[in-house]
């Protein structure tokens, strides 16, 4: 009983978190819906989250920063390459034409696309021999599946709250099938983006031990390389200006919410319940982005779309119960894995779900 409380804290924090990345969609939907530019949206996102990071990086990773090389800064750019602006471009191209509930139903594919890019590159191991490899295999598979039929097969509209008209934005839903599968390519790029940044990421830390000085790093190039896409594609100053409190507020809600609180609290949970528990939720943030969604933008929900994203969530799990039986396996006990994901400590594998928001 004495750790219930802890526990309580535990659960509490990993929910407000999916709520919090939960409404960066909503919001940054919204953002789009009332015409602000997706790089302008982009710059000024990262520019509060560098400028909210910095500090900490600075302070609390100063004696623990090696000294900068050639070859490393070249790694940040990439990663900043890999990680900001492939990541943060194509999810602001998918969310033009989707929902956020597609876009976040998609995101859960990330396990599973990273587990591929690391097994092809030999950084994870493939057993089909034992339970967990052919778990994780399996659901990859099915992961896949259902991101195939998200991207091939729209359906039939299940639902539709029209739109309140909160946050100051009409939605117009797209009809083409066209641009639907568009969209959907366009996320699971984002997703490849997310999963390559996550996978590239582990040997930079090996050589740069310090996490924030990496990422606050990884936020100064990566708005370089937005800043140079701008010079070409947003050189008119109107667009750079914010017209209205709606603007203002998604914005913020992007760089201090988004990108600070939800940093900071995806740290915590990470620290205090594992990367697995923390990860277990993700589909919980689906389900609010879903009621988020339809109550303030009008979205629609459509059949082909539910049974993709119960596919990639059936997925998601078999990977996760698979990733949880082989450390289960490496350490010689299968411990309850409810109690084992409570108290297992902070891992590689952490470092790599401690990421910027997509």
């Amino acid at each position: 009983m004495g750790n219930t409380p802890e526990k309580v804290k535990l659960l509490l924090g990993v929910l407000v978190l999916q709520c919090c990345l939960a409404g960066f969609h909503v919001v940054t939907r919204a953002a789009l819906n009332m015409g602000i530019s997706k790089i302008v949206f982009t710059v000024y996102r990262n520019s509060i989250a560098l400028a909210l990071i910095t500090p900490f990086a600075y302070f609390l990773e100063k004696k623990n920063r090696p000294p900068l090389t050639f070859s490393l800064l070249v790694q940040f750019f990439l990663l900043a390459f890999c990680g900001i602006t492939c990541n943060q471009g194509f999810y602001l191209l998918g969310l033009h034409y989707l929902s956020p509930t597609y876009a976040s139903a998609i995101q859960n594919t990330v396990p599973a696309i990273t587990f591929v890019l690391a097994a092809c590159l030999r950084l994870e191991q493939v057993n089909i021999k034992k339970r967990y490899g052919m778990a994780k295999v399996i659901g990859t598979v099915v992961s896949i599946a259902g991101a195939t039929i998200i991207t091939l097969y729209k359906g039939i509209p299940l639902m539709n709250f029209k739109s309140s008209h909160m946050l100051g934005v009409s939605v117009v839903s797209p009809n083409i099938v066209w641009n639907w599968t568009v969209g959907c390519l366009f996320l699971l790029g984002n997703c490849s983006a997310w999963s390559g940044w996550m996978v590239l990421q582990a040997p930079v830390l090996k050589k740069y031990p310090a996490r924030l000085s990496v990422l606050a790093l990884t936020l100064v190039f990566g708005l370089v390389q937005f800043l140079a896409i701008a010079a070409f594609c947003e050189n008119d100053n109107e667009k750079w200006k914010l017209h209205s409190g709606g603007e203002l507020f998604t914005i913020l809600y992007a760089g201090l919410v988004a990108s600070g609180v939800a940093l900071s609290l995806q740290i915590w949970c990470i620290d205090r319940g594992g990367a697995l528990f923390t990860a277990i939720f993700q589909p919980v943030q689906t389900v609010m982005v879903a009621i988020m969604a339809a109550v303030i933008l009008g979205d629609e929900l459509y059949t082909g779309g539910i049974i993709g994203a119960v596919l990639i969530v059936i997925g998601l799990y078999f990977v996760l119960w698979g990733k949880s039986q082989e450390k289960s396996s490496n350490q010689g006990n299968e411990p309850d894995l409810s109690r084992r994901l409570l108290s297992e400590e902070s891992s590689q594998e952490e470092k790599s779900v401690t990421n910027d928001i997509p």
